[in-house]
């Protein structure tokens, strides 16, 4: 978008209000240097994610993002090698803290209170894990130093430290307090100079106090002398530091390291916050201001109802509905000075500009626009004393560029065009140039004074007059623009009203030309239907509101009469469920003694898996239930191999009997709905083995669930904990991965509910640390 314009129309100032929103400086940068654009998608892409944010800001629980600093260069060091201080580690804390804080603050809005921000939502979950940096640094050190117990060498250095201090203390407080050294001393104090520990001493005892002078005062009268008696210990206390230097170094260099690990995952992560934080800033100065979303269209539109110019107060100001009607391409506004023409131009060029930049506009529900690849415009009294242009010759430079550099997808405004000459010579410039744009197929809006102007639209398809009004009782402007409505003149009426002599002004009236009179008079009629026309839109309006009141009211009725229904189909499941419940239970007692007597079990053992499967079945939608996928009426014969979807396991074939098959699953063999069967390949090996009894590995000990879906994870582990208990495992290892932890946290969730399960716990790093569950069975 040309600077020009930007200027003109005051889009910095628009800006730096919505700069006074941000919370920190690296989303000022990048409110500061936004810029209007002109690709729908991403434009499109931008009012999305407004929409969210301004969602999220109404909720007035935003935690704040203060403390978000750009780490961005930090990060780079961190990578060539540089070591970074505490307090710039710190800042990466912050960030990352900041982050964790608006991760839950949107899962919560998102899960619990469900606000529709999904694009929001899904960014945030996806953004990565970090958090051990942060406590890494938080366990070595406070805002500004490391901690003694960052390392055990630091703390045992410093220790050392504390010890020689000590006894340097002691020894020189033993000098100040001397009742013989009182009068020696210029104050009986400990002070530093160059590092060490030294005592003030009076020129003229000097002698008596030997040792190194490290000062003298400005007069000359006092020496800062570190006495002998504490001199090696001075020194022992240097050689101590040095080692705390180098132990704190070697520790900022491994927390350097650990920085340089995360550094896609760190400046990824503060670019998300501060993108949230520009968007909240954009909503935040809409909501403010009752500013509304653009509804961005492909087709060229104008259609600005209620619209305003945003840096005049909401409340007070004249609001108008600018709107190029139809197929109209040229908007032509006349009326009196200082009346609101040009504030109408700078207001529809500051919508285009906040729209194109993906801003709220100061606009009515339902205005519609187009994007723009460009936005000129010709306001103001430009006239250059350095370049000795006169106002015509300035605008006209403007011009010239303008209809040079313009294409049929601009937006151009004129302000008083053709003035600052000879009116008729002004006129036909004027005529010309608009004829120019509308050759061009290129969407205009223009100011004049000129009456041939007024008459223009009437010889032009896609013109269309409109005015500002003006109030002859109180001889001044409205600032209501009438659309489709030419400015009339007012001069006499005006003149009338100040008290000119009826004779004076009858006399004009004769020496004007008949047809200027017809115009006026049809001016005059064009006006009063105008009017007539904005009455009747207000009391549509107000029948719209009304009616969505109407509507609103009986949308919340018949809500509240689907959460009954609901309410009370769910209570009917869950008593249905009860009873399934404890039917399962009795089946879970009996299988537990299964399990201890080992000899004739197998035929118990399929029966009860058999009747525990059919009793789960009878869950309803309150439970999860397994993927049953059609068999695509493939037909299933003795020998064929075949997956049991309701277990998830894979057998053989055994036999087929009607609309039954027996099918051997390892040591287990079950007669199956051959819906419930999905026929495989057959394995490479030609041989079918039925596994032993006694062969309890082929069920293995540990579970991956590593990449599966939500509900699929938690139905596999249901099936693998049932095949666990019976091998007789007494601990089985559950790999859920780190991840978000979602998967995690369900698992874990689970087995706590399991009656399978009398224990769990995390794994040990050597198990596999957090990406693991040990789970103990009864």
């Amino acid at each position: 978008m040309n600077k020009k314009a930007l200027n003109i129309l005051e889009y910095n100032k628009i800006i730096e209000r919505v700069d006074a929103f941000t919370q920190n400086e690296l989303s000022s940068q990048k409110v500061r240097m936004t810029q209007p654009i002109s690709d729908k998608a991403e434009i499109d892409s931008m009012l999305a994610h407004l929409e969210e944010a301004r969602l999220i800001e109404m909720t007035q629980t935003e935690p704040g993002m203060s403390m978000l600093s750009d780490i961005q260069s930090l990060v780079r060091r961190a990578v060539i090698g540089s070591v970074l201080s505490v307090v710039e580690l710190n800042k990466i804390k912050n960030n990352i803290k900041v982050v964790n804080r608006y991760k839950t603050y949107i899962a919560n809005l998102y899960e619990e209170r469900e606000l529709e921000i999904p694009v929001t939502y899904h960014k945030f979950q996806n953004l990565p894990q970090v958090t051990e940096l942060a406590e890494s640094i938080q366990s070595k050190c406070d805002e500004t130093t490391l901690f003694d117990h960052a390392s055990p060498k630091l703390s045992e250095i410093r220790q050392e430290m504390n010890r020689i201090n000590r006894r340097i203390k002691e020894r020189l407080e033993s000098i100040v307090r001397s009742s013989n050294n009182q009068k020696k001393l210029s104050d009986a104090i400990v002070t530093i100079r160059n590092g060490r520990q030294v005592i003030p001493v009076r020129s003229e005892y000097k002698q008596d106090f030997p040792g190194i002078v490290h000062d003298t005062s400005s007069s000359g009268q006092t020496f800062y002398i570190e006495p002998n008696s504490i001199v090696q210990l001075s020194t022992e206390l240097s050689a101590v530091t040095h080692r705390e230097q180098e132990e704190v170094e070697r520790i900022l260099y491994e927390l350097m390291n650990e920085v340089a690990e995360y550094d896609n995952a760190l400046t990824y992560s503060t670019d998300v916050l501060s993108d949230l934080d520009v968007l909240m800033a954009k909503a935040k100065y809409g909501n403010r201001n009752k500013m509304v979303m653009p509804n961005v269209v492909k087709a060229r539109t104008v259609d600005l109802p209620g619209a305003w110019h945003p840096l005049l107060p909401a409340d007070t100001v004249v609001k108008n509905n600018i709107s190029f009607i139809g197929d109209t391409q040229t908007v032509i506004i006349t009326g009196p000075n200082t009346g609101g023409k040009t504030v109408t131009l700078k207001t529809t060029g500051l919508i285009i500009l906040m729209t194109q930049s993906g801003m709220m506009i100061p606009a009515a529900e339902g205005a519609a626009i187009s994007i723009f690849d460009e936005v000129f415009c010709d306001i103001g009294d430009e006239q250059s004393i350095e370049q000795s242009l006169s106002t015509f010759s300035s605008h006209m430079t403007n011009i010239v560029s303008i209809l040079t550099d313009m294409t049929s997808n601009s937006f151009v405004m004129f302000d008083e065009l053709g003035a600052g000459t000879d009116p008729s010579e002004g006129a036909a410039l004027a005529m010309s140039i608009l004829d120019k744009c509308l050759e061009q197929n290129i969407m205009t809006m223009a100011t004049t004074h000129y009456p041939e102007l007024k008459a223009y639209s009437y010889n032009r398809d896609r013109v269309m007059n409109a005015s500002v009004e003006f109030d002859i009782e109180t001889l001044s402007p409205t600032y209501r623009l009438l659309m489709g409505v030419p400015g009339k003149s007012n001069a006499f009426d005006i003149a009338k009203k100040l008290g000119l002599s009826p004779s004076i002004i009858k006399h004009a009236r004769q020496m004007i030309q008949m047809d200027d009179v017809e115009i006026d008079n049809m001016i005059k009629s064009l006006e009063s239907n105008a009017k007539q026309m904005e009455d009747d839109r207000i009391f549509t309006e107000q029948l719209k509101l009304e009616v969505q009141s109407l509507h609103s009211d009986l949308k919340k009725n018949f809500d509240s009469y689907l959460a009954q229904k609901e309410n009370l189909i769910e209570r009917a499941k869950q008593d249905a469920n009860k009873i399934v419940k404890d039917a399962e239970k009795e089946a879970d007692e009996l299988l537990k003694t299964l399990r201890n007597l080992k000899s004739n079990a197998d035929i118990k053992e399929n029966e009860l898996i058999e009747k525990r499967s059919k009793l789960g079945k009878m869950y309803h939608e309150t439970k999860i239930k397994a993927d049953k996928k059609s068999t695509k009426n493939e037909v299933i014969e003795k020998g064929d191999h075949v997956k049991v979807l309701s277990y998830g396991q894979k057998g053989v074939i055994l036999d087929v009997d009607g609309k039954e098959a027996i099918v051997q699953m390892g040591i287990i063999k079950m007669k199956l709905p051959l819906d419930e069967l999905e026929k495989e390949a057959p394995p490479k090996e030609d041989k079918i083995r039925v596994v032993p009894r006694s062969n309890r590995q082929a069920i293995k000990m540990e579970l991956d669930l590593r990449g599966e879906r939500y509900e699929d994870a938690l139905i596999k582990l249901e099936q693998y904990l049932d095949q666990a208990l019976l091998s007789n495992y007494e601990q089985v290892t559950i790999i859920h991965g780190k991840g978000t932890g979602a998967l995690q946290k369900g698992v874990q969730q689970y087995l706590r509910r399991s009656k399978a399960v009398s224990s769990f716990r995390g794994g040990t790093p050597s198990e596999g640390g957090f990406g693991v569950t040990v789970a103990e069975l009864k």
